[in-house]
């Protein structure tokens, strides 16, 4: 969707910024991986098909995406908001977005770092983390509504869902898939959490996360 078009933020260990046309060569190569096509569920595109695709999350309405860039280290104690030349020269390690189901109520979130060597380091819990608190006070869906399926194999990215507050409605075995909803716990909502943006459940994500690090992305 056009909302992050021109919006970069920053982590302490990774910056989300907008998947643009220079990101698709790269992401390209990553998907030839079988690796992290099962775990992504996804199909093989030719290159031609990529930018395609990369044009249709950048304008559908409903779907939002952020490249993952890896914040390098020797800028790790600087200003938390890095200038738009310092974010063009960090490394690209993976991407995070959302999409909405036709007809459904909810949006499915997914994160892949698909760098290896940036895997187990806090990336992909904080880019989800910034992430789904940008969505929360950007779009009308309360974080009930968030939801992830992820496959039974996949302990690592469960494990990651559930430090973040998202807990397992069911397991669909023919698919071994497993479907995460935030703030379910126990076969119900946790009863903390008011089913309205402006209610209980919006401070789980506080938008002071975001103060001082949301920046304005330059021209492509």
């Amino acid at each position: 969707m056009r909302l992050n078009e021109h919006t970069y933020i920053s982590g302490e260990r990774c910056i989300l910024v907008p998947y643009r046309k220079e990101h698709v060569p790269k992401y390209h190569e990553w998907m030839k991986s079988p690796e992290l096509l099962e775990l992504t569920a996804s199909e093989p595109l030719s290159l031609e098909d990529e930018y395609a695709m990369q044009r249709k999350w950048q304008t559908d309405e409903d779907k939002l995406t952020f490249i993952v860039l890896a914040r390098p280290d020797d800028l790790q104690d600087t200003n938390p908001l890095l200038t738009w030349e310092q974010v063009q020269a960090c490394r690209m390690v993976g991407d995070v977005n959302l999409f909405k189901p036709e007809g459904s109520d909810d949006a499915e979130c997914e994160i892949m770092i698909a760098e290896p060597e940036f895997r187990r380091k806090g990336i992909a819990a904080e880019a989800l983390s910034l992430f789904i608190t940008y969505a929360v006070h950007h779009l009308p869906l309360g974080p009930r509504h968030f939801i992830a399926r992820i496959g039974t194999a996949n302990e690592a990215s469960i494990s990651l869902f559930e430090r973040l507050g998202f807990g397992k409605v069911k397991v669909v075995e023919v698919w071994s898939e497993a479907e995460m909803r935030w703030g379910w716990a126990g076969g119900q909502y946790e009863d903390a959490w008011a089913d309205t943006v402006d209610g209980a459940e919006a401070d789980a994500w506080p938008k002071s996360r975001l103060e001082g690090r949301v920046g304005r992305a330059g021209a492509q």
